[in-house]
């Protein structure tokens, strides 16, 4: 197994692996996991895997983490289905981690390309942890002192304002109240600190009026992009990408209307963060 890096602050391709070995061997295992917190996010290529097995694989990492929102493969429940099709095109476009709206978001993401359009549908990655070191010692003390409301409602503002939406998301809406974050949060294993807020989810800070919540966030938002934090993922049919959520924000490209694209994604449960 062989690292190359794909970017100055994140992301590395992993060459010389298959994953169906790695979910067999611990010491394989063990440096990918390793590579994953080095790198935050990791890429692989050229990996055949049927959804049984990418579930087996998944498993590897901990306990899985279901969406309410998405449905699963047949014979794989583990595994949910990301589709965007010329009559139901993808709808999330913002960038952001994923389920900051659990009070105990995912920890890790996987996604296995199935059907990938011949151009377009690229995946962005930024680092959080390299956002927050790049900032000077008093924001960084503002923001440590802060902490931010994240909602499902604003995430899925445009399912729910569907035809049929309000009604199809009762169940999920229900089940996730707003819940409050640090602005700020420490990774559970290497203790990095990263900022912990996104466009899709959070709502405002907590304690701040709304110019000044909404004048912060901007900011925010704009610095965790920018582009010295950034990697980019060119997706090919069988393609892996699995990223730690505690390090990263994520952003799809939705430039491939109105190509077919089905991804399929198991997500990690995590601990509330601190």
């Amino acid at each position: 197994m062989q690292l190359q890096k794909a970017a100055g602050a994140i992301g590395a391709y992993v060459v010389d692996v298959a994953l169906a070995d790695v979910a067999q061997s611990d010491a394989l295992f063990a440096q990918v996991h390793t590579a994953l917190l080095e790198h935050a996010v990791l890429f692989f290529r050229e990996q055949e895997l049927a959804p049984p097995d990418f579930q087996a694989f998944a498993r590897r990492f901990g306990q899985i983490e279901g969406h309410p929102a998405y449905a699963t493969v047949p014979g794989a429940p583990d595994v949910q289905i990301l589709e965007s099709t010329a009559e139901e095109p993808s709808k999330i476009e913002a960038w952001h981690t994923d389920m900051t709206f659990r009070s105990a978001p995912p920890a890790i993401t996987l996604l296995h390309g199935q059907i990938i359009p011949p151009y377009g549908g690229d995946t962005l990655w930024a680092s959080t942890a390299a956002a927050y070191e790049s900032l000077s010692q008093p924001i960084r003390q503002l923001l440590d002192a802060l902490e931010a409301v994240h909602d499902f409602r604003h995430g899925f503002a445009e399912s729910l304002a569907e035809s049929g939406g309000t009604e199809r998301l009762a169940e999920a809406v229900a089940a996730n109240p707003p819940v409050t974050h640090p602005l700020v949060c420490a990774h559970p294993e290497t203790a990095k600190k990263v900022i912990y807020v996104n466009a899709l989810f959070t709502t405002h800070i907590v304690g701040l009026s709304k110019a000044e919540s909404t004048m912060l966030l901007e900011f925010l938002y704009r610095h965790i992009v920018t582009e010295e934090f950034v990697v980019r993922l060119n997706w090919q049919p069988n393609t892996v990408a699995i990223w730690d959520n505690r390090l990263t924000q994520h952003k799809p490209v939705n430039d491939y209307f109105p190509q077919h694209r089905r991804m399929h994604r198991v997500t990690i449960s995590g601990v509330a963060p601190i």
